[in-house]
């Protein structure tokens, strides 16, 4: 069917028509995009200027019209679009006559079920509400006459542009902040798992809100790509508007491999890395003209003072040289005029450098200059162009602009052309802040304030923006980006041992966190372990930064105190190793003084006796306060049972899990016979206060006698909470870790997190008959990695094929 068959229809048929033309033109396949949103608008448009033509005809109304503002006004309408309204009249009819035109249009729209924006006004009070109202001017910018008099638009549409230019040095800052107010509440959409289309910063508000910049002719927004940007934006709300049936803009988990499908891509991966794209060009273009906005105001405030005071005269902008060929105008760096990028390959990175250590932004101008004729660095880079680089990495917070202009203009892609792989990469675990490549910079910002603490702070900083460039690869991303670093680093030009040290702690830049976090560090064969695996102490330290840089980055979730402690502790037993001092073998440690004046009172009563002493921890790096520290000390008669017991109470007291230590002792004879079971524990509460030890005894007491029914508690519980619907949780993992010890077997369990799972874990190893000897429980989000060292009934460790139908059924356990 034509677009004139569609329009043909429309007006014979009223609302019933145009709902089904509308029905049918969002059902072809083969008219998508631009195209169809220039079409529904131009069928809306066919079927409200018959409405408001015989409206006023049978009322009587002249000197009128229907005006499409907004979206509408643009001609772009979404299939779930709000239909943006002005009813514009001249004051010459009786307010009862527009009344009565204004429902005989707003009606038909409502018993449709489209959502309407509405507003009845004359062009003087539409002026005054736009003065008034910077969204309401926004609006106005595309006013587009549907029907009526045409005349009385186009004069509206010219006052509302002269009035925007004329207050624009007013206006602008006013639409700067509320575009900084919005992308405080929205985020940033190129780093969103679940982004807003439309108000996220970056989206499609940040576009409507350069046209507006541009229509005020003080500033214009670098134009290469933002079409484009706008256009993948506006496909993508088409298509969640298509799948879901409804008038949304955010792009939720669920909604992802169908919107992928409906645009003919791969996956939710390529989804999401094409939206993050065109929001990177969005937020880019955003940053640029917003700059030169504010460049404009100022220098308009203050030269005409200056030409006063010297006469009248022009003044030139002051130069200041930065760096050989950059230079700083107008609080920009910009190439010298002497500068030659065509004969100097290693002027871009001298300019990122010489920006970023002054902590300005690169002109845009100067960019694209350094992007088209430049000349291409040699391989290996020399000396001068990796010292550059270094120093870019070694800015601080700096870095990121200055490396964001850069990539804009593809000047990184073609200095490290691994970088394309990751760029834009989404990481779907919500532990994560970034995307792959931000988060590689990130870690270079975080490796900087640690530079003090090494010996080759070159190294760190590359390592650190080279961690997870495997992350581009299928398989392991640490392997892969052993291979890649090793690449990269000697294109930069770094000798053979330096290019071996990158090498080794990409590779290995989780070695430390997840060996502190999942092992037991009094085992000898750990530190052994990773001692050999990190070979010496200059590279010891380089990996401690790294890793602390790596969690920094990643988000708050991966860093804290605690963590930091553990892999310090790890460090100094791996540095003694290495230093040529041997681990001490573990021998049973005699019981504290406490634990012992517990386990005699729980010999004594026959059942738990509960210590709980708060610990104070350090403040979250961010300056964020940490979960309240708490260790609890349990003692009690040795029974089948008691690690589900106690996992599962204090998981409805909200307390979670870092640490467990369980281990029988024996009492002198003379206080009397048996075994008391000790547990140790680390937990943290989590929402800051502490549980009351009586109650704790009290539910310990009840859940190993039976009439605490833990899993229907948790459950119910759980219920009266219901998960936001998301992505389906991939299923729990349960592996073996051989020789991770030569004192008890290692399972390792990988699951999502929830409330009681380490309840589940402890019942279902207790089914298996093995003795869990200690727990170290890691949860990142909603990634839950335990570790738990068992050994058979007579202590030691199990064998191959045993240890591994315990894997197999904490599995089957965990699926079930």
């Amino acid at each position: 069917m034509t677009s004139l068959d569609v329009t043909t229809e429309a007006e014979d048929s009223g609302p019933s028509g145009y709902a089904a033309a509308r029905l049918r033109l969002l059902q072809e396949k083969a008219r998508s995009g631009p195209p169809r949103r220039a079409a529904l608008a131009r069928l809306t448009d066919d079927w409200l200027s018959a409405l408001f033509t015989t409206a006023a005809h049978g009322i009587g109304v002249r000197g009128a019209a229907l005006v499409a503002v907004g979206g509408y006004g643009r001609g772009e309408l979404s299939p779930r679009s709000d239909l943006d309204l002005l009813l514009l009249h001249d004051g010459s009819a009786d307010a009862d006559a527009i009344a009565s035109l204004a429902d005989r249009i707003w009606y038909p729209v409502w018993d449709l079920g489209l959502a309407l924006d509405h507003s009845v006004r004359t062009p003087g009070e539409a002026r005054k509400t736009a003065g008034d109202d910077l969204k309401v001017q926004l609006g106005l910018l595309d006013a587009r006459g549907v029907a009526g008099d045409l005349g009385l638009v186009a004069a509206l549409r010219t006052a509302v542009l002269a009035d925007w230019r004329n207050q624009a040095p007013k206006r602008l800052p006013e639409l700067d902040e509320l575009c900084r107010e919005r992308a405080e509440r929205q985020g940033e959409l190129q780093f969103l798992l679940e982004p807003d289309l439309k108000e996220a910063r970056g989206g499609l508000r940040d576009a409507t809100a350069l046209r507006a910049v541009a229509a005020s002719w003080l500033a214009d927004a670098p134009r290469e790509g933002l079409a484009d940007a706008r256009r993948v934006l506006l496909d993508t709300r088409d298509a969640l508007h298509l799948t879901t049936g409804r008038a949304t803009d955010r792009l939720a988990l669920q909604e992802q491999d169908q919107v992928a499908e409906e645009l003919g891509l791969l996956d939710p991966d390529a989804l999401l890395r094409q939206v993050y794209e065109a929001a990177r060009t969005v937020s880019y273009a955003s940053d640029v003209t917003w700059r030169e906005v504010n460049r404009v105001l100022k220098a308009r405030s203050v030269r005409p003072r200056l030409r006063t005071m010297l006469g009248g005269r022009r003044t030139e902008p002051e130069r200041t040289p930065l760096a050989e060929g950059v230079v700083e105008m107008d609080g920009e760096v910009v190439l010298a005029r002497t500068a030659k990028p065509e004969r100097d390959p290693v002027l871009p990175l001298r300019a990122a450098a010489a920006a970023a250590q002054s902590g300005l932004p690169v002109s845009l101008h100067a960019v694209r200059h350094l992007a088209t004729a430049g000349k291409t660095l040699p391989v290996p880079w020399p000396a001068e162009a990796r010292e550059e680089l270094v120093t870019l990495l070694g800015a601080g917070e700096s870095t990121v602009a200055v490396w964001e202009a850069l990539e804009a203009e593809g000047l990184i892609t073609r200095l490290l052309p691994d970088w394309e792989r990751v760029r834009c990469r989404p990481q779907r675990n919500p532990v994560h802040t970034w995307t792959v490549d931000r988060h590689l910079v990130e870690a270079a910002v975080r490796a900087s304030a640690l530079t003090r603490r090494v010996g080759r702070p070159d190294l760190l900083l590359v390592a650190a923006l080279l961690h997870d460039i495997g992350k581009g690869w299928p398989g392991d991303h640490s392997v892969a980006g052993e291979t890649i670093a090793r690449d990269v680093a000697t294109r930069i030009g770094f000798d053979k041992h330096d290019v071996g040290v990158i090498a080794t702690l990409v590779r290995q830049h989780l070695l430390l966190i997840e060996t502190a976090t999942r092992r037991d560090l009094d085992d000898p064969h750990t530190v052994r372990s990773v001692a050999d695996v990190v070979g010496s102490l200059s590279t010891l330290e380089l990996l401690h930064a790294l890793t602390e840089a790596d969690a920094l980055a990643t988000g708050p979730a991966a860093w804290s105190a605690w963590r930091g402690s553990l892999v310090a502790d790890l460090v100094k037993r791996v540095a003694g190793v290495l230093a040529g001092e041997a681990p001490a073998e573990p021998e049973p440690a005699a019981p504290s003084a406490e634990q012992e004046r517990l386990a005699i009172e729980a010999l004594r009563t026959g059942g738990p006796v509960l210590a709980l002493h708060a610990q104070a921890e350090t403040p979250h790096p961010d300056g964020e306060p940490e979960p309240v520290g708490v260790e609890l000390l349990i003692a009690l008669p040795d029974q089948p049972g008691v690690l589900p017991a106690v996992a599962g109470v204090l998981a409805l007291h909200r307390l979670t899990v870092r640490a467990a230590d369980l281990r029988a002792i024996e009492l002198p004879s003379e206080v009397g016979p048996g075994a008391v079971l000790v547990l140790n524990w680390r937990v943290a509460a989590a929402y800051g206060s502490l549980p009351q030890a009586a109650r704790l005894r009290a539910d310990l007491v009840r859940a190993l006698d039976g009439s605490l029914d833990v899993p229907a508690r948790l459950a119910e519980r759980d219920a009266a909470y219901p998960r936001r619907r998301g992505v389906t949780a991939p299923p729990p993992r349960v592996t073996v870790a051989s020789a991770a010890s030569r004192l008890a077997t290692v399972i390792e369990v990988r699951a999502q997190d929830a409330p009681g799972l380490l309840h589940r874990i402890g019942h279902a190893l207790e089914s298996a008959a093995v003795l869990v000897r200690s727990a170290h429980v890691s949860t990142l989000g909603a990634n839950a990695v335990d570790a738990f060292y068992v050994t058979g009934p007579e202590g030691a460790p199990l064998p191959s094929e045993e240890a591994a139908d315990v894997a197999r059924t904490l599995e089957t356990a965990l699926r079930g």
